[in-house]
């Protein structure tokens, strides 16, 4: 749950700083303008908006992507079993098992 908020708060963070220079021009009084809140809360709402539209694209997109990855790895560790050669995906990772386990 940590990476989740982490992520949360980097994309609300930039959200806010990115909404805040485009619409408080100045800080000379203590509030905020009628003008600037009505720019704030179309700026916040245009970027949550986007935001779950890339979210929707991500969620439909990400099974094929997985599937895909699978297929590769799948294919890769049939070709190095056939070959003989330790080129499967997991050969360069530290400490997976090589040829000699």
């Amino acid at each position: 749950m940590g990476k989740e908020l982490r992520d949360f708060l980097l994309v609300y963070n930039r959200m806010t700083e990115l909404c805040f220079q485009r619409c408080v021009p100045s800080l000379h009084h203590r509030a905020l303008d009628a003008e600037e809140e009505a720019c704030l809360d179309s700026c916040a709402g245009k970027l949550v908006h986007s935001n779950h539209r890339l979210m929707a694209a991500y969620v439909q997109l990400m099974p094929a992507l997985v599937q895909r990855r699978i297929a590769d790895y799948e294919a890769t560790a049939a070709l190095a079993e056939t070959t003989g050669s330790p080129s499967s995906p997991m050969a360069d990772q530290p400490g997976a098992p090589g040829p000699e386990s």
